[in-house]
């Protein structure tokens, strides 16, 4: 997914890549239907005998895309270029669509892993990862995990393993 096999080290494994949780699309998405509508509302509603209709297609056409760019590509972009690798040794999120930013935690630099879920993202699984570090970051709060109980588990386990000088294949 954000990282190559090619980039990890010698005895490192992959042990999870994921992305945000896919409720970050259902505004996008939502986004996408009303405008959809209301761009064939305003095309059927134009009249067909009117001397400008060409030019008002062409407007109701133009504001659909440009809304459609801001407020459903650009959020599925996001979406789809942050993601989230969890390997033996490290802990690394990528994010940005034009632009590329990648934050890389060592598993033997995590201090505390925690978890915070509201009662909806209970149902839905995910949830907010708090992740304390010994790097110059600190802390980072990284929304919208997918199955945020069994990442923190991992990542957990991976830490006791790094502080434990024991980095063997667990599955």
């Amino acid at each position: 997914m954000t990282l190559p096999d090619h980039h990890l080290t010698q005895g490192e494994r992959r042990i999870r890549a994921f992305h945000p949780h896919w409720k970050r699309l259902v505004g996008p998405f939502l986004a996408l239907i009303l405008i959809a509508l209301a761009a064939g509302a305003g095309l059927y509603f134009i009249p067909g005998d009117w001397e400008y209709s060409t030019y008002a297609r062409l407007a109701v056409g133009v504001v659909a895309l440009i809304l459609l760019t801001v407020w459903s590509f650009v959020p599925y972009l996001q979406w789809k270029n942050t993601g989230y690798v969890l390997t033996t040794h490290r802990f690394t999120i990528s994010t940005g669509v034009l632009n590329k930013s990648t934050d890389e935690i060592p598993m033997t630099k995590v201090n505390t892993v925690s978890s915070d879920q509201s009662f909806f993202e209970r149902i839905l699984g995910c949830g907010t990862l708090t992740v304390e570090s010994a790097g110059e970051k600190g802390q980072m709060l990284l929304k919208d995990i997918p199955e945020i109980q069994d990442v923190r588990a991992e990542l957990f386990r991976l830490v006791e393993d790094a502080s434990d000088g024991d980095i063997s294949q667990h599955d």
